[in-house]
Order: C-alpha cells, then sequence, then structure tokens
C-alpha cells in the first residue's frame, strides 16, 4: 500500500491484552510520505467474512478502503 506506514497501537481493552500478551498490536496509517509503503497479503473475502473480522476487531482498529499498488481497492484493518 503506497502513502502507508506500519505503526504499533496501544490497545486499551484488558481482556484483549490478556488474551495476546501484547499490549501493542501492528496497525497502519496514511503517511505524509508518499514514498512509505507496507507489503501485505490480499485476501478475498465475502460479506459474511468481512463481518465476522469486523466483530473481531476492538474498538482501537477501524477498518479503511486503500488504494493498492495495482491501483486496486481494498478493506485495510
Amino acid at each position: 500500500m503506497p502513502g502507508f506506514k506500519k505503526e504499533m497501537l496501544e490497545i486499551a481493552d484488558p481482556d484483549i491484552v490478556k488474551l495476546s500478551s501484547e499490549r501493542l498490536h501492528p496497525v497502519v496509517s496514511a503517511s505524509a510520505n508518499p514514498a512509505d509503503e507496507v507489503a501485505g497479503k490480499v485476501f478475498f473475502i465475502g460479506a459474511e467474512e468481512l463481518a465476522a473480522a469486523d466483530s473481531y476487531e476492538v474498538s482501537d482498529y477501524k477498518r479503511i478502503e486503500v488504494g493498492l499498488k495495482s491501483g486496486a481497492p481494498a478493506w485495510c484493518m
């Protein structure tokens, strides 16, 4: 994803921290530097699977639509 960078997000939900044993989790965010880029994988999923992914994530996360290097749109969490 061009124009994005990987950062660590501190999770506020104590149940998630206990479950994962980590208080910091990776996220991507828009970058002011257009040369920044985050590599990843694309998974083709249906609406039901997307809803399940949304329900799994804590409120600290937000799903956004991004443009991939190929020009195709994708959801990113």
